[in-house]
């Protein structure tokens, strides 16, 4: 039956899509002059178009200088402002060209929807004038984002605390890695806020308070083993990353070899997120077959949309020691009737050294017969091979992985898991 179901939303997903390509097939036709011209001109020349024009109020001028020398054109459906509206997370393909490299594909993000943007413009100017429209570089430098100007030695976190997922618990160590590595200036390396110009520095709080996802790329490099994709730079309020894959959606219906890959690849980044060297726990509080991405080469998974992560330093909680700090937690299961469901309090993430958070939103959301996305049902694994589904063992681990029955069971049932995924990947390779 709930096969049957997940089938027939399967077919209205269709019947949807396809309605909306009819759709776009008449407006295109009706704006056949206003298309052509789209298609000559290249608007990420346009600094009006990126935002430049409203900085520091913007992400950063790193990538500037590549963007106003044409090295960056949106692919063929990106030229087309008319899909804008249905581009509501405002995420555009791009080709980046280097004279003796070649072309390659890039990811350009405004890092908000249209209104999102509008929003932080208006609250700058009512916070600087009480006006919702106002001079925005002007404004700046009378709000809380020009608060660190001048002989200001450290981002501390009194200042920014709460501002985001990133820093709604933040440590200076934390805020000290965000400083040193961040990329929007020519003399990154120093956690000392004096080598940053002012305006870099009121880029650095707007990013942080908007959306911090560049600065988790910075901070937590792929180059470094980190599972993000890899930020590249920023002009206006345009963001470049590295171009990393489809997404992990793409790869529901894959031959069962290649699901129990990815499915083994995602349950060690939420290990490898969990703990590591560093002692930084990275939770990730959005978790959904959109946010994650499959090299076509190498076949390895990536995160691609790291807005909602909050990142709690484990050396912290061991020095003030919380109530609670040593005893495990483990995460309540939310059956719940909508797409990506998680539940958590941040508090307790913050608070605690061992958490099951990332084990929990990897096998509900992706892995097990909980995880529900567009339409389907089922899980990344779902339909296992007949001696698979008959040794009972798989079903048993993501049973208890999502939902856990016993106390502290999805801890276990999380590491027999990775290690059953890795002894079934092996199998497979010989």
């Amino acid at each position: 039956m709930l096969r049957f179901v997940s089938l027939k939303l399967g077919r209205l997903y269709r019947y949807v899509k396809l309605v909306f390509l009819v759709s776009l097939l008449v407006v295109m036709l009706i704006n056949t002059h206003s298309l052509f011209a789209s298609f000559q001109k290249n608007e990420l020349l346009d600094r009006r178009f990126i935002s430049l024009n409203k900085c520091p109020a913007c992400f950063g001028t790193s990538w500037c200088r590549k963007f106003m020398n044409g090295q960056l054109s949106f692919e063929t459906w990106g030229r087309l402002r008319v899909l804008d509206f249905f581009n509501v997370k405002n995420v555009y393909f791009a080709q980046y060209g280097e004279p003796r490299e070649g072309s390659r594909r890039v990811v350009l993000k405004r890092l908000g929807s249209n209104q999102e943007l509008a929003d932080i413009d208006q609250k700058i100017c009512k916070r600087a004038t009480g006006r919702p429209r106002c001079d925005l570089i002007q404004a700046m430098y009378k709000t809380e984002f020009a608060r660190l100007n001048g002989d200001v030695r450290l981002l501390t976190p009194e200042v920014v605390e709460g501002w985001s997922d990133l820093v709604h618990c933040p440590s200076q160590r934390l805020l000290d890695r965000v400083v040193r590595r961040y990329a929007e200036t020519k003399d990154s390396g120093s956690f000392l806020l004096k080598n940053l110009k002012d305006t870099e520095r009121m880029q650095l709080l707007m990013t942080l308070a908007f959306n911090p996802e560049p600065l988790v790329l910075q901070s937590f490099p792929s180059d470094e083993g980190w599972p993000f994709a890899k930020y590249l730079g920023a002009c206006g309020r345009m963001v470049a990353v590295n171009y990393v894959g489809e997404e992990l959606w793409s790869y529901f219906s894959a031959p069962w070899e290649k699901r129990m890959d990815l499915a083994w690849q995602l349950m060690e980044i939420a290990e490898q997120l969990t703990n590591n060297d560093f002692e930084f726990a990275l939770y990730l509080l959005d978790v959904s077959f959109d946010n994650f991405a499959v090299g076509p080469r190498d076949g390895k998974v990536i995160i691609v949309d790291a807005e909602n992560v909050l990142v709690a330093d484990k050396k912290l909680i061991k020095q003030n020691k919380p109530e609670n700090w040593d005893a495990w937690y483990e995460s309540k299961f939310d059956d719940c009737d909508k797409e990506a469901c998680l539940s958590f309090s941040k508090e307790i993430l913050c608070s605690r050294t061992t958490v099951d958070h990332n084990y929990y939103a990897i096998c509900q959301n992706l892995l097990s017969k909980h995880a529900t996305w567009r339409g389907t049902s089922g899980g990344l694994l779902h339909d296992p091979p007949a001696e698979i589904a008959k040794d009972g063992r798989l079903e048993a681990l993501l049973d208890e992985c999502a939902n856990p029955k016993k106390r502290y069971g999805r801890f276990q049932a999380a590491k027999e898991l990775r290690e059953y995924l890795a002894q079934l990947n092996n199998n497979n390779v010989r």
